[in-house]
């Protein structure tokens, strides 16, 4: 890793996080770096994962982060199912598997496993 590199890392990791990468802002939002938070829970509903997430000091990740958390971080994960922060009109939710990728909705009160996300504006 260059020196650089490093350098940008230890300032804004905290014990046990892990970068996965920039999403590109849309619709006038700005980029992001984003941080995977240490730990996840194991099967819980969607509210469960959300408080989880609430407590762990951020967030469930949306797809377009659990897209990038799969390309870059995939080794982090148990290949299963992990809700994201999205819901669906329909009140469902989505969530994504970290063996293939694929991106499906359940209802809420399926359990999956979730972690949590931080956000770091550009």
């Amino acid at each position: 890793m260059n020196t650089a590199k490093k350098s940008f890392l230890t300032s804004i990791l905290k014990d046990g996080e892990q970068y996965a990468g920039i999403i590109l802002g849309k619709d006038g939002q700005p980029d992001q770096h984003i941080i995977l938070l240490p730990g996840e829970a194991q099967p819980v509903n969607w509210k469960g994962a959300k408080e989880f997430a609430s407590a762990a000091g951020g967030e469930l990740p949306t797809r377009r982060e659990q897209s990038l958390l799969y390309a870059n971080l995939k080794e982090a994960f148990t290949p299963n199912w992990y809700w994201s922060g999205e819901q669906r009109e329909s009140g469902s939710a989505w969530y994504q598997h970290f063996h293939n990728g694929y991106q499906g909705w359940r209802y809420p009160s399926d359990k999956c496993r979730a972690v949590a996300v931080r956000r770091i504006a550009i």
